[in-house]
């Protein structure tokens, strides 16, 4: 029997299914992955995949690349290592929005700014999920979680907003519902040569849409499906009209030198080379 390339890059002898709870959206972001990887024909050695603490942390245990499990927060911090130690490897993060926004917060910011040539895949579930339901960055205001019974009264990160303005060379957000774009947006930012970043819209229903009412996992990807625009219809509506709307596509695309390069520039001058 031919067996797809793809099943090819997951960990032999792993059992499936995955650690994640039915109707999570993150093993269709793992697919997403492996078909980019694929589809650009990037071997498996050529492959880091780095990750902190979370639900989405645990990818790496799944797919067959060089991987590490890091600490909370702490994932793009490793990836830095990883990279500037062997500048020719392609370092995918995989990472939540408690994980990169709160915890790595700062690790976030600075390796935008200093253009490392990381691929940042953010999936956002609006929530903490592994540690209990703890509302995160991008809990949208007045929605429930563990530590808001009543309501988050914080405003939520616009992560592709963020990940632009610290310095990266691109940014997109896209929907667990249309895989299929998420998979050419996670293809293209794999071909950057600096900080890029997907965001990928990742419902979980166990904890975020129990605690909000949002029904099941059906229900929320029917609410993903509905409630989604692209750019370009986005920017013919008036900000009232896209209130509450979720606005996929790539939002930056743009080019700089990596610091991968401008450091090594700097070890030949100290070196007179």
């Amino acid at each position: 029997m031919k067996i797809h390339p793809a099943y090819e890059m997951l960990r032999p002898g792993k059992k499936f299914p995955n650690v994640w709870c039915p109707g999570c959206g993150h093993g269709i972001v793992q697919g997403a992955i492996i078909r980019a990887v694929e589809r650009l024909g990037l071997n498996r050695d050529e492959m880091a995949m780095i990750s902190g603490i979370g639900c989405s942390s645990r990818m790496p245990v799944y797919v067959d690349f060089n991987s590490l499990h890091t600490a909370h927060g702490r994932a793009i911090a490793f990836a830095t290592g990883v990279k500037l130690h062997n500048p020719k490897l392609h370092v995918i993060v995989v990472t939540g929005d408690g994980d990169a926004l709160a915890i790595g917060g700062n690790h976030f910011i600075h390796a935008a700014r200093r253009n490392i040539e990381l691929t940042v895949i953010l999936m956002n579930n609006n929530i903490y999920g592994m540690t209990g339901g703890q509302y995160s960055p991008t809990t949208p205001i007045g929605k429930k979680a563990s530590t808001a019974p009543y309501g988050c009264a914080e405003r939520d990160f616009d992560a592709c907003a963020l990940a632009t303005a610290a310095g990266a060379v691109f940014a997109a957000r896209g929907t667990v519902f249309n895989a299929v774009e998420l998979d050419k947006m996670i293809e293209k930012a794999l071909t950057k040569k600096g900080f890029a970043l997907v965001e990928a819209l990742s419902p979980c229903p166990t904890l975020y849409g129990r605690l909000n009412k949002e029904g099941n996992a059906v229900k929320m990807l029917q609410a993903q499906k509905a409630n989604t625009i692209n750019l370009k219809a986005a920017e013919k509506l008036s900000p009232q009209e896209s209130e509450n709307k979720i606005i996929t596509g790539i939002f930056y695309d743009g080019e700089a030198q990596p610091y991968t390069e401008v450091y090594q520039q700097i070890i030949n001058k100290a070196q007179g080379r």
